[in-house]
């Protein structure tokens, strides 16, 4: 065996085979695993979610492998388990075969060792010699790694290749590929070019064919009094109105070329593109099943943003690096993007302000820009490196710290980006993550079981693919001269009343297809003299379409009650009851929380346990209504969260900090472990997220491994 090609290869220091698929037929099939493992490859691939393969790990190559079926073993060697497409005999692509035997498409596998990876995605065995060699994979000076080989601080990957003379007729065409990588640019105006399609046109047909503008882009006003009518005589110091908004429904289509499922698809045409940066906690305590998972549902939103929609994923631990810039979602997109989260190994510590200035840069350096943009942070641990801990003699931490000033809009500039933070697990800081959600105008979800990410994720991006209304700002102006505002009852949306008490303004953002919001205005109605009407408010709604990036403006008719000589008996709208039970709810869990943090559990339950028993004598209680119902479960899932100082350090904090942040924002978050919108402590679900949700659930319910993957984080101790 004296050819030049293993000469070449010990004079290189590379002991690899690298095949064309021409040359299969010729290979061993000895040399090939009878067993191979399940891999977090594997977990991104739908095929292996209906094999019934056991739990899905990231084991060591001591650890017991789990079997795959008879099919199962053949499916993984004729598909490549990086991107999960075959490896077909004369397609094209070079081949790589590892020292373990496993084989590879040759540009998926050097994807893998570019980000750090040095370990086979198959059976998990360490690998000795690998593609890259030298110095060039070794972290900058001062700078920590991330992977166990260290992460250069790069985006592109430079091959050269050379081509040897053939040797035998076995390994008839081969290559010896170094690599060499360039540093990550110190301005992320990388990003892919946007595509702009003729939505317009589309929308404009949409108009024409009788369903008119209010079903494609519009908000509509509801306006509720406490009571319809007022006696002359009486004056009110605090009469409330309800306003009530709630945003179009979007237009989706049926996609027949998508056979896994029936679901509605959304329409590419008829929404919002986004460009979503998802920032991931690689840290050594996300080792194993965690990652696994975290693999799952990155694979899981990647397969369901659109061709438009832009990606980019930021991975950190102790130092943070940015996997590709934002890249459109193509089936090349796609593909790349796959490659690049299965290649995630974890180790190292956890920088959590590190990898939002990476993830805040990418949105903030970007030429093009897609109407929506967003951030997604998961992490499962505390970050160490930017802020520390409280304690008895400490104060609060600055949880800003932790933001870039690109994402909370303190430049100045206008630009702020939501950040919705997932705290997964019981060692997660949920302060700081519900911290950091609550300064950038995004949503907190605590994922206490592990099964339950891949539904968090979806019920998210749910609604981030179908925001119809943006930029939303609602004026509230008095009619009658006589009458000044009191308050605005906006939650944690910005809100004013201006210095004469005679207008004020909330500011809403972003509102999803279907999404509704509900705030109390309260007025100084004085006694009437002689007219038998009064004229409170009138509404105003200022607005931008995402699309054709137009102003609009929407009024309410002008909210009026009678005054008769003498009132009956005054009927209170069940609409504001109803309300003013979620703020009041809302009020007690804040409050508890706040009892809790200084060591007062049974003040906080005393707090939670009054405020159910004033919410069960109201009229919407007696009515049964829904809501209301709702509210009491959940404000007795809190008590039982802080029955002690270890559930409530556990689960009890996150569990009523995910509940205020969607209160606080009307939006739905993932709560314990459920994202279940039957469940009574869930609400605020949109069509558009419940269609996601249910896409989700009907890929894991395929996956016999999947069910047996629901289990509480909080039963594990979290690796020191």
């Amino acid at each position: 065996m004296g050819s030049k090609w293993r000469k070449a290869k010990l004079a290189l220091g590379l002991n690899l085979c690298v095949y064309l698929p021409k040359t299969l037929e010729d290979s061993s099939p000895s040399s090939l695993d009878s067993a191979e493992r399940l891999s977090d490859a594997a977990l991104l691939s739908p095929a292996n979610w209906a094999m019934g393969s056991s739990r899905p790990t990231t084991p060591t190559p001591s650890s017991h492998g789990l079997k795959l079926s008879r099919s199962g073993s053949k499916s993984s060697k004729q598909t490549c388990s990086i991107c999960l497409t075959k490896m077909k005999q004369g397609g094209g692509h070079a081949l790589f075969t590892a020292e373990c035997s496993h084989s590879f498409h040759f540009h998926c596998i050097t994807s893998n060792v570019k980000h750090g990876n040095q370990i086979c995605p198959v059976c998990r065995a360490k690998w000795k010699e690998i593609p890259v060699q030298g110095p060039n994979l070794d972290p900058p000076p001062g700078r920590a790694a991330i992977g166990p080989v260290g992460w250069s601080q790069n985006d592109a990957l430079v091959t050269m290749v050379r081509r040897l003379p053939p040797p035998r007729r076995d390994l008839s065409r081969r290559h010896i590929v170094p690599l060499y990588q360039a540093h990550e640019p110190g301005v992320f105006n990388d990003d892919e070019s946007l595509d702009h399609q003729p939505v317009f046109d589309e929308r404009s047909s949409c108009n024409k064919n009788g369903t008119g503008e209010n079903f494609c882009r519009t908000v509509e006003i509801k306006t509720f009094p406490e009571v319809s009518a007022v006696p002359k005589s009486s004056s009110y110091d605090n009469f409330t109105v309800l306003v009530h908004l709630k945003a179009a429904t979007s237009v989706t289509r049926q996609n027949p070329s998508r056979n896994q499922s029936s679901l509605p698809q959304f329409s590419q045409t008829h929404r919002a593109p986004v460009d979503l940066v998802t920032v991931l906690d690689i840290s050594g305590s996300m080792a194993g099943t965690k990652l696994a998972l975290l693999k799952r549902a990155m694979g899981f939103v990647i397969q369901n943003l659109g061709s438009n929609d832009r990606l980019s994923v930021i991975a950190f631990s102790s130092t943070a690096r940015r996997l590709f810039p934002l890249r459109r979602m193509t089936d090349t997109g796609r593909q790349q993007a796959l490659q690049a989260v299965n290649s995630l190994v974890a180790n190292g510590g956890t920088n959590i302000a590190e990898g939002l200035r990476k993830g805040g840069k990418v949105l903030e350096d970007r030429r093009g820009k897609n109407p929506v943009a967003s951030i997604i942070l998961l992490s499962d641990g505390q970050d160490t490196y930017t802020v520390s801990g409280s304690g008895a003699n400490q104060p609060q931490p600055n949880y800003q710290l932790l933001l870039p000033l690109s994402i909370h809009g303190g430049d100045n500039t206008g630009f702020q980006i939501p950040v919705h933070a997932f705290g997964f697990g019981a060692d997660h800081d949920a302060s700081s993550m519900h911290s950091i959600s609550e300064i950038s105008g995004g949503t907190f979800s605590f994922i206490e079981t592990e099964a339950v990410i891949q539904d968090a994720f979806a019920q998210c991006i749910g609604g981030l693919l179908s925001v119809v209304v943006q930029e939303l700002q609602v004026a509230v102006e008095c009619v009658n001269t006589t009458l000044v505002l009191g308050s605005l009852k906006a939650g944690s949306y910005p809100s004013r009343v201006m210095a004469d008490g005679r207008s004020g303004f909330i500011d809403v953002g972003d509102m999803y297809a279907d999404e509704e919001r509900d705030f109390l205005v309260s007025v100084n109605v004085p006694a009437e003299s002689s007219s038998n009407l009064t004229s409170l408010i009138k509404v105003r709604c200022i607005y931008k379409d995402p699309l054709t990036k137009e102003m609009a403006t929407i009024e309410s008719g002008e909210v009026k009650i009678e005054r008769p000589e003498v009132a009956g008996q005054a009927l209170v709208s069940i609409e504001v009851d109803r309300q003013r039970n979620r703020l009041q709810a809302a009020e007690a869990m804040a409050q508890a929380r706040a009892a809790a943090e200084l060591g007062d559990l049974a003040g906080a339950v005393s707090t939670l346990e009054n405020c159910r028993r004033v919410l069960s004598e109201t009229l919407s209680a007696k009515s049964n209504d829904r809501l209301c119902v709702a509210l009491d479960a959940e404000l007795k899932e809190m008590q039982e969260r802080m029955a002690s100082r270890h559930v409530y350090e556990a689960s009890g904090r996150a569990y009523i900090l995910s509940g205020l942040s969607s209160h606080s924002w009307q939006r739905a978050t993932a709560r314990g472990d459920s994202t279940d919108g039957s469940s009574l402590v869930q609400a605020y679900q949109t069509p558009s997220m419940v269609e996601m949700l249910t896409r989700s659930q009907a890929m894991l319910l395929g996956s016999p491994s999947a069910q047996r993957l629901v289990r509480p984080l909080c039963s594990q101790p979290k690796p020191r």
